[in-house]
């Protein structure tokens, strides 16, 4: 593949319904078709979990709508971190939230093909499960590299497909309820409910949430951005969230709690339980279909982001270099190298529990990353650079509530190596600087 020495402008190809799919395509992964399976013993406590999860959700959509409506650029979080807090604290919260992509797409990729194996069993040995994985990820790289037109359509289809079993499920669950009434459900018994459990609900389902933030990394290849990325971060995010409400309460208080707690597929013998066929095949295809739908929109955003910090001159210069579809060769290449290298860890058995530290790591970094994002809004306001109301001023405060409250409930040791990982991209700024300054004195 041809590329130009000079980074190229990028074809703006990126439009409502693709950056629609991107959000909800990269927020509904293989992980909500297991969900309900530990949702279950915690009964309507997991509902009202999800209501707190997704209203936070949407506050902290609200504040990156509102963000891009305002500085429509590329690099999203980082863009926004820059102009409240400068160069250093931006290319921290991003280095770190660089990380944080390539090391969950491992997971994603895993858990697609741990899908794929019940349809191919041949998959489930380990040998070829590393190769097939390995495959995927080149496979959705090369499409990248394609440009975003090819993955925005690649991103589009595999979103429509994944929601057809949600919607299905859905659908059911009205079904039956019309038919049968409402004693299909579980009795709603207020002595169940109580603060740990409700905690304990929120803290599982706010890891389904993440993705919300991903059309505001590719800024400069969508139409419209101003009007666009908003309305793709707050309706994907509302969309997303409302299908999680239905269909996993569905299955958590319509299905018996023996069933669902034992279950490696719920909404598979949901299905077959009311609509009487085994579909557990499909669910497992629908599955792997979701999972890759996913890990080619976070591929998409692994190669975007450092290309956008390497135009501000914090990476190396060759990272921002796009090809002839304009697309950013060198950073999907180099973010696809390293996920490569990690995933390798994860089917090492000496390092799978480091694999799985690291996931909860990485994960708390997106939600510091929210809350850095929640404050920097509050700094633009308080300098004027964003409309003052007192309305938005009160979905910041919840945000940041929210967020803070997110970060806790990942746990200290998360917190404390998520912090370290920040932290340890200051030796890379500094270089880079210093690369900056030596490249403007005179010969």
């Amino acid at each position: 593949m041809t590329t130009d020495t000079v980074p190229l402008g990028p074809r703006k190809s990126m439009g409502i319904w693709t950056a629609l799919a991107l959000v909800m395509g990269s927020m509904i992964g293989s992980g909500v078709y297991l969900l309900p399976a530990t949702l279950a013993p915690l009964g309507w406590n997991s509902v009202i979990g999800w209501a707190i999860t997704v209203t936070g959700a949407l506050c902290v959509a609200a504040v990156f709508a509102k963000l891009a409506r305002q500085f429509p650029q590329a690099g999203g979080p980082y863009a926004y971190t820059s102009r409240a807090f400068g160069q250093g604290p931006a290319f921290a919260v991003a280095w770190a939230y660089w990380i944080s992509m390539w090391v969950g797409n491992a997971a994603i990729a895993t858990g697609a093909i741990s899908y794929l194996s019940r349809l191919f069993p041949v998959l489930g040995n380990t040998g070829n499960s590393v190769m097939a994985t390995i495959a995927i990820i080149w496979g959705f790289t090369f499409i990248n590299l394609r440009g975003v037109a090819a993955a925005g359509k690649v991103q589009l289809i595999t979103t429509i497909i994944k929601l057809v079993p949600l919607v299905a499920v859905a659908v059911l669950a009205g079904y039956v309820l019309a038919t049968q009434g409402a004693t299909m459900i579980r009795p709603f018994d207020p002595s169940d409910l109580n603060l740990a459990s409700i905690s304990a609900a929120t803290t599982l389902t706010l890891w389904a949430m993440l993705g919300l933030e991903t059309a505001t990394v590719p800024a400069d290849q969508v139409r419209d951005p101003e009007r666009t990325i908003p309305r793709a971060t707050l309706f994907g995010t509302a969309g997303a969230g409302f299908i999680y409400i239905i269909v996993c309460s569905a299955v958590v208080l319509m299905l018996p709690v023996a069933i669902t707690t034992t279950s490696a597929a719920p909404f598979a013998d949901f299905v077959a339980r009311y609509g009487g066929a085994d579909a557990g095949m499909a669910i497992a295809a629908f599955g792997a279909i979701s999972a890759l739908g996913a890990l080619n929109g976070w591929i998409m955003v692994q190669g975007e982001l450092p290309a956008a910090i390497a135009r501000d001159g914090l990476f190396p210069a060759w990272m921002a270099t796009r090809g002839k579809y304009g697309a950013p060769v060198y950073a999907h290449l180099l973010s696809s190298g390293l996920l490569t290298a990690v995933l390798m860890l994860n089917f090492s058995r000496s390092m799978a529990s480091l694999f799985e530290f690291l996931i909860l790591l990485t994960t708390s970094v997106v939600l510091f990353m929210y809350l850095v994002c929640a404050l920097a809004a509050a700094r633009l306001m308080a300098n004027g650079m964003i409309t003052r109301s007192i309305g938005f001023a009160c979905v910041v405060i919840l945000a940041m509530l929210y967020s803070a409250w997110t970060v806790y409930g990942a746990g200290l040791e998360a917190f404390i190596w998520g912090v370290a990982l920040i932290f340890a991209g200051m030796p890379v700024f500094a270089l880079m600087k210093y690369t900056q300054r030596g490249s403007k004195a005179p010969a």
